[in-house]
């Protein structure tokens, strides 16, 4: 690393808090800080998606999972590509049409809307653990990045990541993430496609010289293990579903059919940085195979092989990509607290001015949160995977029912939540305390079963005194 690149990175830093501040003075309420005044074109829609889902397990941790175990790395970017067509195809305009017709801010909004507030208290709950896990994956990413730059230790980097995304996401809010997000998503194609992915073929990571020269396991579509594969692929096409930053995308576009094609869009950008990194991933478990952690290989790949100003460069391009999950995903906890909890429960007469504040020291709180959950555990994609898995197995089925399901009672629903919910939390708290072989099981699926069991038996069993859904109380 040269001073160019020093410069180019510490640069591309502060640019990300100008564009806070500059976006605190175009916000005039919270329809603009969480869903940027609902006037986004597909273009934009398409950036924010892939700003959200591609981040530090997609780049970071692709390229490390592919150099420790080979192409079965393309998996978690191939789950992202299907989780955001799913939703793309099936919910994404019907969400936006929801959203205008009950001016939604957030998932939990509709929520309670179809359901009751009680609903909306484990949903904002189980989205705020979740989205909390997917912030800390990120800035665990961040600061891997950051420590092969400058050489700092895990937790000095993790600190500096921590307060500059924190800093531009609670002072500008969606807008500041819009601006930030176009010029990440420019610099991640452009780092990692347009100029990693060439580098790597001349540095001997051809098809043949990789078939050739790497242990053939390492081309085994199913290293990873088929039952964490197929876990993999349904817990994140069920985040996609009920993540909370779906809905905010699709309420934020200017039409229904904005909200759908972005994510379109996004699929075969998805599909092509994942490739790209595990392409990457693999030729450095040919340069590089002694080294003892997978996250760092994408970065030692880039310091080591670039030439300067490109380093720099292309460092900052995967910083962009990691920091622009991070940030909706701490904007989104903060949603959940300022309007979901706060506003809802708290003060529903508090002002525009008293909102603003609330939602900037909750952007901050999350923030700090996630940075030490990710001091803790570290590994990206471990991290990230607790998130996918609360918020798949227990929100999903509730939410199916609430978009296309217009009988359906409050109650399965709130019973379905806490159940899948709870079974999650246990089953990990579990795997902790005990070597039981039933805790190797994926917390997904006996959370998942447990959450359809208790919705099935609350409609077969509903009670003759039950109020009537909102739905069959219309006309």
């Amino acid at each position: 690393m040269t001073t160019l690149d020093y410069s180019i990175v510490t640069g591309y830093l502060l640019m990300m808090l100008a564009f806070g501040v500059y976006a605190q003075f175009q916000q005039s309420n919270t329809d603009d800080y969480y869903v940027g005044g609902r006037r986004l074109g597909t273009l934009s829609i398409a950036v924010l998606w892939m700003a959200s889902w591609v981040g530090g397990a997609s780049v970071i941790g692709s390229a490390g999972r592919a150099h420790n175990l080979g192409i079965t790395a393309i998996w978690y970017c191939l789950a992202l590509a299907i989780g955001c067509f799913i939703f793309a195809a099936l919910f994404a305009a019907k969400v936006k049409r929801l959203g205008d017709g009950g001016q939604y801010l957030t998932y939990p909004d509709l929520i309670e809307d179809r359901f009751d507030g009680r609903t909306r208290l484990i949903a904002t709950l189980t989205t705020a653990l979740s989205f909390i896990a997917f912030a800390a994956g990120q800035l665990a990413a961040s600061a891997t990045i950051i420590e092969v730059i400058f050489g700092w230790s895990f937790a000095q980097s993790l600190l500096l990541a921590t307060c500059i995304v924190v800093a531009y996401t609670a002072i500008g809010g969606f807008l500041a993430i819009t601006y930030t997000d176009w010029l990440q998503i420019i610099l991640l194609v452009l780092g990692v496609v347009v100029i990693g992915l060439p580098i790597a073929i001349l540095n001997g990571g051809t098809p043949d010289n990789l078939l050739s020269n790497l242990p053939p396991e390492r081309f085994d579509l199913g290293a990873w293990g088929w039952p964490a594969i197929i876990a993999l692929i349904v817990s994140i096409s069920m985040s996609f579903i009920v993540s909370m930053d779906s809905f905010t995308r699709s309420y934020a576009a200017k039409s229904p059919s904005a909200a759908r094609n972005g994510p379109f869009l996004a699929v075969g950008l998805i599909i092509i940085i994942g490739g790209a990194a595990t392409w990457i991933g693999l030729t450095a478990g040919l340069l590089f195979p002694d080294v003892a952690s997978g996250d760092n290989v994408l970065p030692m790949f880039i310091e080591q092989l670039f030439p300067t100003g490109l380093k720099g460069l292309v460092l900052v391009g995967l910083l962009a990509a990691v920091m622009s999950t991070a940030d909706i995903c701490i904007l989104t906890v903060s949603a959940n607290t300022t309007h979901d909890v706060y506003q809802r429960f708290v003060n529903p007469a508090a002002s525009e001015q008293q909102l603003f504040k609330i939602g900037i020291a909750a952007s901050a709180l999350a923030g700090l949160t996630a940075g030490l959950m990710a001091w803790q555990m570290q590994d990206v994609i471990d991290i990230l995977l607790i998130g996918f898995t609360i918020n798949g197995a227990a929100l999903v089925i509730p939410t199916i029912a609430a978009i296309y399901w217009r009988h359906t009672d409050s109650n399965p629903a709130f019973w379905s939540m806490l159940a899948g919910l709870a079974t999650v939390l246990g089953w990990h708290g579990m795997r902790l305390i005990t070597t039981d072989p039933i805790f190797t099981i994926d917390p997904l699926w006996p959370g998942l079963l447990a959450a359809a069991t208790v919705f099935v038996i609350g409609h077969r069993h509903r009670a003759p005194w039950t109020p009537p859904t909102r739905a069959e109380a219309e006309p």
